[in-house]
């Protein structure tokens, strides 16, 4: 019958007795040797210690820094090349543009020398100067300098330096009696203000 085998089957197995159970946990359980870890694949290599760099990143990190090191050396050297040229140029530049004015004014010296070596009268030497006069302003005009007003003008701080005042009563208040020296711009840029006097009309202030 299959109910009896069943049975008789179970009542082999616990007859066995602990001893052959506890055999079959024993193997379970044995530790593994060596044999039995190379069966289940290789064992693992020497595993790199973090922070340290090996020889070739270092050759490579070497190589990078001179790189960057002899490229900053060029940039620098650029830089100063280019300085040097700037400031080259510049004098040369100044230079350039004084030899334009001095030889504008060449002829204005030459004609003073001939005054000065004149034997005529003082009117005449007087009419020579102001003709180098003139010829003085007009090399002026075309460097494009011209005289600031002065005379019969209001007084103004930006273009006039005030040496003094003088009371009359013919000009207005605070405006320019007399000019003392000459003042210049060129284009809208002051060279120099003019020295001036200016007047100080007590009649009119009081009014």
């Amino acid at each position: 019958m299959p109910n009896q085998e069943l049975q008789t089957n179970e009542a082999d197995t616990l007859s066995n007795g602990p001893e052959q159970n506890a055999g079959v946990a024993t193997i379970d359980s044995a530790p593994l040797d060596s044999s039995t870890v190379s069966e289940t694949g290789p064992s693992p290599g020497p595993q790199p210690v973090e922070g340290v760099v090996s020889r070739a990143d270092f050759e490579l990190l070497k190589a990078e820094r001179d790189q960057l090191v002899d490229r900053i050396a060029r940039v620098q050297a650029e830089f100063e090349n280019a300085r040097k040229r700037v400031e080259r140029e510049r004098v040369e530049y100044r230079d350039y543009a004084a030899a334009s004015v001095v030889e504008q004014f060449l002829p204005v010296l030459d004609n003073f020398e001939l005054a000065l070596k004149s034997t005529g009268s003082a009117e005449q030497l007087r009419s020579g100067v102001e003709l180098i006069v003139k010829q003085m302003e007009e090399i002026l005009r075309q460097m494009q300098v011209t005289a600031i007003p002065a005379v019969g003008e209001p007084f103004d701080p930006r273009h006039h330096e005030a040496l003094g005042s003088i009371e009359r009563e013919d000009l207005p208040d605070q405006h320019i009696a007399e000019e003392i020296r000459r003042g210049y711009k060129i284009r809208e840029r002051l060279l120099r203000p003019a020295m001036v006097r200016v007047v100080t009309n007590s009649k009119q202030t009081v009014e």
